[in-house]
């Protein structure tokens, strides 16, 4: 058998003109001859170009997500819309029954006509209806403060919120007068008709709160979409806290008898159970109105990574339903508060723009869906034209990085100063020039003063 042996840069190739069996492979292998140690191979430093990527766990987000729910216990009287549907913002979704918010809107009323008559029993005592009136206030305060950070939507949450500080503040100073006036009676300066007259004008104020929380709820029996996007029947339970039952946190008969209830979350409903003559319950999911209209990915970056990624920086997104398409992407944000990965590590919330994609033939790639998992590559640093060495040669040890360089024939250990760090190539600021041979194969298998082919 004969074979033709080709010398190479740094090994020789043997190149049989005709292999059999063990015999062929017993040939190859006596025409083999190495000048680098097994598994060692040479290379020498050039110019690259590198591109340091940094990949992260992500999921697909909608631009805005919103639970509409039952204000109030009752039945599904009229449903306008079913799952998929695309809706306007404002566009009525469905209706709700309940004569319990009706109810109690009535209760508010004939609550609030008899305290600006002066007909609703204080007690027997100014003092005792002063402090039976500051409690009620307090935890009602509390808990409508409580419910109202639970609405989905920004401007209606912080008008809810603005509105129970105004009505607070005007009680407190309701209170104050109610608190002064009963001083003076116990002073002898003031009589119990004043005095019971500024303990009825701070709990007036609660009246209105009810009243006006009251009526409220039984606006929002009718449920709209507070923007545009597509329609979802059902949804998640809402934490404690719901909105539900506001009315009922600011009762109505403020002399005594209605207490407060605690506010509990409202249940999850599946589609199924969304149907026009079913019941719902305070704080129950009824519909879902997701706006697909910009699709964002949130991505847990590393913390050893984290003070790498800043807005602007642009990113490559591999949904996972849809394989082979690339989503171009961008920084927007990045958290400041870290949370624990699955794994016990700290991770960082970053948020990216998305894109339309392309699939691997250029066709442009389908639209993902809202909570899709997807692989975040952030190209963190991009240099062009750099000193650079494949990954593969670089030995790290505790903060030094070194590579072996092959000096008279020997391995030399030199520390190297490096910049970007690419999948395959890491970029060398300072340790090494352009021309130098170096190992870039099995660098953790050469030891010092080791003999190496200086070619």
């Amino acid at each position: 058998m004969s074979a033709f042996c080709e010398a190479g840069a740094a090994t020789r190739r043997c190149l049989p003109l005709v292999l059999t069996g063990a015999l062929a492979i017993a040939q190859l292998g006596a025409c083999a001859k190495r000048d680098e140690p097994e598994g060692v191979r040479l290379g020498t430093v050039t110019r690259s170009d590198v591109t340091e990527v940094i990949e992260a766990p992500g999921t697909v987000t909608a631009r805005a997500t919103a639970t509409l729910r039952a204000p109030a216990e009752g039945v599904l009287k009229r449903l306008h819309v079913t799952d998929g549907d695309r809706v306007r913002r404002g566009e009525i979704l469905a209706e709700i029954d309940s004569p319990q918010a009706r109810e109690r809107l009535r209760q508010a009323r004939e609550a609030d006509a008899e305290l600006a008559a002066g007909t609703l029993p204080m007690g027997p005592e100014p003092s005792a209806s002063q402090r039976r009136s500051d409690h009620i206030a307090r935890q009602g305060f509390q808990t409508a403060r409580r419910a109202a950070a639970q609405i989905p939507d920004p401007g209606r949450r912080a008008r809810m919120l603005a509105e129970i500080a105004q009505t607070e503040a005007q009680y407190a100073a309701a209170a104050e007068s109610a608190r002064a006036a009963v001083e003076r009676l116990h002073a002898g300066l003031e009589n119990v008709t004043s005095a019971m007259q500024a303990v009825a004008a701070a709990q007036r104020v609660q009246a209105r709160a009810a009243l006006r929380a009251a009526e409220r709820t039984v606006a929002e029996l009718t449920l709209r979409a507070p923007f545009d996007g597509v329609v979802s029947l059902g949804g998640p339970a809402a934490p404690a806290g719901d909105l539900g039952e506001l009315a009922g946190r600011l009762p109505q008969r403020l002399g005594g008898g209605d207490g407060l209830q605690e506010l509990g979350g409202g249940t999850s409903a599946e589609a199924a159970s969304v149907a026009e003559g079913a019941p719902v319950t305070a704080g129950g999911a009824v519909v879902t109105v997701t706006d697909v209209s910009r699709l964002t990915v949130s991505a847990d970056v590393d913390e050893a990574d984290a003070l790498k990624v800043e807005p602007g920086v642009p990113a490559e997104v591999e949904v996972d339903a849809v394989p082979g398409a690339a989503y171009p992407a961008e920084v927007t944000g990045v958290g400041a508060g870290p949370a624990r990965s699955a794994g016990g590590g700290v991770t960082y919330r970053v948020t990216l723009s998305l894109r339309r994609g392309r699939l691997t033939d250029g066709a442009e790639a389908p639209w993902p869906k809202p909570g899709m998992s997807a692989v975040v590559n952030l190209r963190v640093r991009e240099v062009a034209d750099t000193v650079a060495v494949p990954s593969s040669a670089v030995l790290t040890s505790g903060r030094d990085n070194a590579v072996w360089v092959v000096s008279g024939g020997r391995a030399q250990r030199r520390i190297i100063r490096i910049g970007a760090q690419g999948e395959t190539m890491t970029e060398v600021t300072a340790g090494l020039r352009v021309g130098e041979r170096i190992v870039v194969r099995g660098a953790g298998a050469v030891e010092q003063g080791q003999e190496l082919p200086g070619r």
